[in-house]
């Protein structure tokens, strides 16, 4: 299984950010998908998730409105679109799946909300 984030970067307050998650070495469509985040010195939270199917989708409170999240079964990628960004979006995000009971992660992808 490997997991590869891209897409991050520095951002303006209010500003935009599409982050992608490429996946390989499994059946990506017959899996959820999710994002999570880490700020310096706070735990792992999750952000978003998305069912193999793409049917459902769920947020944290603090990104609701302003994230989405989606995949692309036939180019086994699955995207974050980040509007209104905030100062506390600032993180290190990372892309996630679990394969037979195992949790893979890709290395992350540093995005920072600064003026």
């Amino acid at each position: 299984v490997q997991i590869v984030e891209s897409g991050g970067g520095l951002v303006q307050p209010g500003g935009s950010l599409r982050l992608s998650c490429a996946a390989s070495g499994f059946t990506f469509s017959a899996h959820d998908m999710s994002w999570y985040r880490q700020a310096p010195g706070k735990e792992r939270e999750l952000v978003a998730g998305i069912t193999s199917a793409g049917g459902r989708r769920n947020y944290a409170d603090s990104v609701k409105g302003r994230f989405t999240i989606s995949r692309d079964n036939t180019k086994n990628t699955v995207y974050l679109q980040m509007n209104s960004l905030k100062p506390e979006d600032t993180a290190v995000y990372y892309c996630h799946t679990t394969v037979y009971y195992q949790n893979y992660w890709g290395q992350g992808t540093q995005v920072t909300v600064s003026s």
